[in-house]
């Protein structure tokens, strides 16, 4: 595992300008959203694979920050989010209005009353509306089922531009998925929940992006990229890729 404290200091080196200053103990403000004893038990139960502190570390997320985040799910990531954010932050999620479910547990994340500085909008899938200008564009195991049909129709390099425009200059659009074999078809898309990693940073950097940085830390050799990430032999333990485009300042 990378040393947190090295990868700290190269990313606050790097981050937008538009948020509050870096703090000293930004490690700490990292561990204590994951250590927060307000998030569900099944979600903490998952960190071991998930790797969150190393995941917010590398996304480049900070107190004050604006935060679009797209397809919270229920919040794994989004309560940790509003957590380093703090007060004086904001986390803006985008639901799929096709993924009922979905859009139930963000309910209930939203009433638990904690996380104030949270707002959800449910809307048709790719849509890309934010009421201010993004210090950071999140998007996590959920690029690749933009190429899934049945979830709602998203034409995915639209959708990079549409995230382009709605980011500050500078600000960073952050990715993680599922790694897939090159030159997957949609519909095998569809059956793996898988998106190739060369792929995903050809249609990103089109829109206007530079690939700032790549994480290493959920990257599994053993994974077969020829499964769906749900089969039992591998769930839980599948190789994905962190990445980290910037929106030139100019």
């Amino acid at each position: 595992m990378r040393g947190i404290t090295v990868l700290l200091v190269s990313l606050i080196a790097t981050a937008p300008l538009a948020a509050d200053a870096a703090p000293r103990n930004l490690s700490a403000v990292i561990r204590a959203a994951v250590a927060d004893p307000a998030r569900p038990s099944a979600y903490r139960a998952a960190d071991a694979y998930r790797k969150p502190a190393e995941t917010l570390a590398f996304s480049g997320v900070r107190p004050g920050m604006v935060v679009g985040e797209f397809y919270p799910a229920g919040g794994y990531f989004t309560r940790m989010l509003s957590d380093v954010v703090g007060p004086n932050g904001r986390i803006y999620g985008i639901e799929n209005a096709a993924w009922a479910d979905s859009a139930r547990d963000d309910k209930v994340m939203l009433a638990e009353g904690k996380w104030k500085n949270v707002s959800i909008d449910v809307q048709p899938f790719g849509t890309v509306k934010f009421p201010r200008p993004l210090d950071l564009a999140w998007v996590s195991q959920n690029y690749h089922d933009m190429k899934i049909a049945k979830y709602g129709r998203v034409n995915t390099v639209a959708f990079n531009r549409a995230v382009y425009k709605a980011l500050k200059p500078g600000g960073i659009y952050f990715i993680l998925d599922h790694q897939g074999a090159p030159g997957l078809t949609n519909p095998q898309i569809e059956r793996l929940h898988r998106i190739n990693r060369d792929q995903v940073v050809k249609e990103v950097t089109s829109a206007g992006f530079r690939l700032a940085a790549e994480g290493k830390f959920l990257r599994r050799s053993g994974d077969d990229h020829s499964k769906p990430i749900f089969d039992p032999s591998i769930r839980g333990k599948t190789d994905q890729y962190a990445l980290k485009f910037v929106k030139p300042k100019r």
